[in-house]
């Protein structure tokens, strides 16, 4: 009978150290899987943003070499001249005014598409931030709703880059719900211990 409970006890603490172990690696593992996790969110969360900064300073350039008043200004005031600088020299060849007038409005449309070039070039910087930000797939398959739901709003913000205001709340509402996501998760030890205090 001795013998008969000593094995009985031997597998019961078997049993318990069997059940213990398995309890412990599991949540090793899920901790694990959970820093992994909130580690990836955060790479694609900065490389988010990144891109949206990138885009916000690409959309700012180009609309100050490009689109100003004064530049605009300044691309007439350049075609005017280079038409005038054309004609007067096809006047001094010797050439008729008809053919002066022409030879004025080729060099000004050849000032004007060098223009147009460098416009496209700077426009054309746009497109790789705004690629990087439309590739945030895996933000939109979160676990957390609320990233979900702010990188919505954030690549609808997008779409109109010049409403900076409403670009800037889209990004602070992406960084709450990053940082909310990503904030280290307090054990049940620690939750309970604050709920006291509370």
């Amino acid at each position: 009978m001795d013998k008969l409970i000593e094995l009985a006890s031997t597998l019961v603490s078997g049993a318990f150290i069997a059940v213990l172990a398995a309890w412990l690696t599991n949540r090793s593992r899920n901790r694990q899987e959970q820093q992994a996790e909130i580690g990836a969110l955060r790479v694609q969360a900065d490389a988010m943003t990144v891109a949206v900064m990138e885009l916000q300073g690409a959309a700012t350039t180009n609309r100050l070499l490009w689109e100003g008043p004064a530049e605009r200004g300044r691309t007439f005031l350049l075609a005017v001249l280079a038409f005038a600088g054309g004609a007067a020299r096809a006047r001094v060849a010797g050439s008729t005014d008809v053919l002066s007038g022409l030879v004025g409005f080729g060099r000004a449309a050849e000032l004007l598409s060098r223009e147009r070039v460098a416009s496209k070039q700077t426009v054309a910087a746009v497109r790789e931030p705004l690629t990087r930000a439309a590739t945030a797939a895996p933000l939109m398959h979160s676990s957390d709703p609320a990233v979900v739901t702010a990188t919505e709003q954030l690549l609808n913000a997008l779409s109109d880059v010049e409403n900076t205001a409403r670009l800037e709340a889209a990004l602070e509402a992406f960084g709450r719900a990053v940082n909310a996501a990503t904030a280290p998760r307090l054990s049940w030890w620690a939750r309970r211990r604050a709920a006291r205090t509370a």
